[in-house]
């Protein structure tokens, strides 16, 4: 992959004087996918509707922003791979089906959604958006609404009669505390630039 792909990230300008690049991007991706495996662990269920409260999508946009767009796309796709290897990445549950079955079941959407918001909060954040509080919220936000816009939509094609109770199940209940930790995952990303800088 070319330097320049990653020239904005709190990766590549950690690793600008560095000769262990490759290995070191390696195993930043397999943390990146501990991470997100361990965010889906911390799940609470809901009386409401099938989709647990998680962490997982905080986790998602704070790898995409710290790797990078390409990435931050691999890391979720290594996750959702994992996850249809049979490996518990996935939010442990009762009622949602295990593995391979989980990318056809209530949260499909949110998931298949993992890598495009990973990229697009990565690709805001090689330009730099990742810098500042509130572009840095703002690609946050954005990452966010990707999450929600197929989480929301598998449930309407899917699983609910209506894009109503689709919104009701998949949106309503989650928007407010996500917002929280949009706003949390963004304070951290500009705090992370001044202990690189510091370096």
């Amino acid at each position: 992959m070319p330097a320049h792909a990653l020239s904005g990230t709190i990766l590549a300008h950690s690793l600008a004087r560095s000769t262990a690049g490759v290995p070191v991007r390696v195993a930043a991706v397999a943390l990146g996918v501990a991470v997100t495996a361990a965010a889906a662990q911390i799940s609470v269920p809901l009386p409401f509707t099938a989709v647990p409260f998680t962490f997982t999508p905080m986790a998602v946009l704070l790898t995409g922003a710290v790797l990078g767009s390409r990435l931050g796309f691999l890391t979720q796709a290594l996750y959702l791979l994992a996850g249809v290897a049979g490996l518990s990445v996935f939010s442990p549950s009762v009622t949602l089906p295990p593995g391979a079955l989980r990318l056809a079941g209530p949260t499909a959407g949110y998931l298949w959604a993992y890598p495009v918001a990973a990229f697009v909060t990565g690709y805001l954040a090689e330009r730099g958006w990742d810098r500042r509080y509130w572009t840095s919220l703002a690609a946050m936000l954005l990452g966010l609404g990707l999450i929600f816009a197929g989480g929301v939509s598998w449930l309407a094609i899917a699983f609910t009669p209506s894009i109503g109770a689709a919104l009701s199940q998949g949106f309503v209940g989650f928007i407010g505390p996500d917002l929280v930790k949009a706003a949390v995952a963004a304070s951290i990303l500009p705090q992370a630039w001044k202990l690189v800088r510091l370096r």
